[in-house]
């Protein structure tokens, strides 16, 4: 059994890989003090350069859990992620309403992918 983990800290790595299978932990947006478009978009910035560091990409995302601060924002957060989901590679998804760890936070996502076998 082979688990290999990247840029680990105390608490927590950023990359988990098992099986060909990455997981990811939460990720937030770059600038909390920005909508909740922009929140997602950088976001889902972040989850492409970690999984091109674990050698995917976002075509290979088996599932998502997104947590919304406030399903108010739901509609425009969803625009954000509808247009960065491939045509056809829609993962498995769950989204939530949940406080945030930080007030100004209005999304996290955490995501599970594949890694394309070479």
């Amino acid at each position: 059994m082979s688990i290999t983990r990247l840029e680990t800290q105390q608490r927590m790595s950023r990359i988990v890989i098992h099986n060909d299978t990455v997981y990811l932990c939460g990720q937030v947006a770059a600038d909390a003090n920005t909508d909740i478009q922009e929140q997602t978009r950088t976001m889902l910035a972040k989850v492409d350069a970690l999984l091109e560091q674990a050698g995917t990409d976002n075509k290979n995302i088996l599932s998502a859990t997104l947590y919304i601060r406030d399903m108010k924002d739901f509609a425009a957060m969803n625009a954000v992620w509808d247009a960065w989901v491939p045509e056809g590679y829609a993962p498995a998804r769950a989204c939530v309403e949940a406080r945030m760890a930080r007030a100004e936070l209005l999304v996290e996502v955490s995501v599970v992918a594949a890694v394309p076998q070479r």
